[in-house]
């Protein structure tokens, strides 16, 4: 017995500082990510929201780049919170984490699926969408989205983080208002889901199809991003809302989960950037404005809709 245990404790220490360099690691590696991306949705605020007319979809595109920014701003002080806390005795928490995280990515995803479904109703019914459609929607889809996100957010931040340390009043809060935000995540993904999917197949299939614009590769990339980098981030907190133990779900996942959601918000002004300077022969006075406005162009550029013609009337 006196040989074995002091074999276990080591094997312990090596895994725990296996697992300190890890989460070090990851940490910087969010810090880095984290500072590009919030350079690149500062870009798409400034010219969103003081240098561009704004329309329907670039309404969606500006909350989104507000709420990718404050994700990344909180996520800053995460890893910052972590790097401290590894090289110093002292222990520094962030008060409210929880609340600004889960408000952040609840308002991001929302903003994403909103835009998402309302760029499928247009497809689907166009007159309908042209005749009906109030002139500030987006303005107001998008003001009750954030506060739908904030009223989730708070109780969750309110009463997981603190009552549920001293009653069974707040353990019985926490597991409503996570059952609550559980079933929020769930409708905005089978939304975007379903919605981008619907996009995809009236695009690619059927009998009437839809000329490709730059809107429809803007939005498109954009779901799939999130898709791929931003929805393990959503999955990990589902899994920490109806999984009692902890030890479960190792913790190094989280650090994986915040890297690839800050990777997630990074790309999406790169999204932006690259969509819009696609095809554009050389660089002009003022050309990020210019590139802006061209990724959230809606019709087909001037090349493809003459190379259509020409093959249309080479054809007869």
């Amino acid at each position: 017995m006196d040989t074995v245990m002091p074999t276990r404790e080591a094997e312990m220490n090596d895994i725990f500082q296996i697992c300190y360099k890890t989460n070090l690691i990851l940490a910087f590696l969010t810090l880095i990510i984290a500072l590009i991306g919030v350079a690149g949705n500062a870009a798409v605020l400034w010219i969103l929201g003081c240098c561009m007319r704004r329309n329907t979809f670039s309404i969606y595109i500006l909350n989104l780049a507000a709420a990718d920014f404050l994700f990344l701003c909180f996520q800053i002080i995460n890893s910052l919170e972590e790097v401290f806390n590894c090289f110093s005795s002292i222990s520094m928490i962030t008060p409210n984490f929880l609340i600004v995280v889960s408000f952040a990515y609840l308002a991001g995803l929302s903003m994403l699926s909103a835009m998402s479904t309302e760029r499928c109703m247009s497809v689907l019914w166009p007159i309908w969408y042209r005749c009906h459609r109030w002139r500030h929607t987006s303005a107001v889809v998008c003001a009750l989205l954030w506060a739908l996100s904030l009223s989730l957010s708070i109780p969750e931040g309110k009463y997981c983080d603190f009552l549920i340390k001293w009653d069974n009043y707040g353990y019985e809060w926490c597991k409503t208002l996570d059952f609550i935000t559980s079933a929020w995540l769930m409708v905005l993904f089978v939304t975007l889901s379903g919605s981008s999917l619907t996009l995809i197949v009236k695009i690619l299939c059927g009998s009437q199809r839809v000329p490709m614009t730059r809107l429809y590769v803007t939005i498109g990339l954009t779901v799939l991003v999130f898709l791929s980098f931003g929805l393990p981030f959503g999955i990990y907190w589902f899994l920490l809302f109806h999984i009692p133990r902890y030890d479960v779900i190792p913790y190094e996942s989280y650090w994986v989960t915040v890297v690839l959601s800050c990777v997630n918000s990074c790309a999406n002004p790169i999204i932006y950037f690259f969509v819009g300077f696609l095809r554009q022969r050389r660089w002009k006075r003022g050309t990020l404005k210019l590139v802006l406005q061209r990724a959230m162009q809606d019709t087909p550029d001037e090349g493809d809709s003459r190379s259509r013609v020409s093959s249309g009337n080479l054809g007869e």
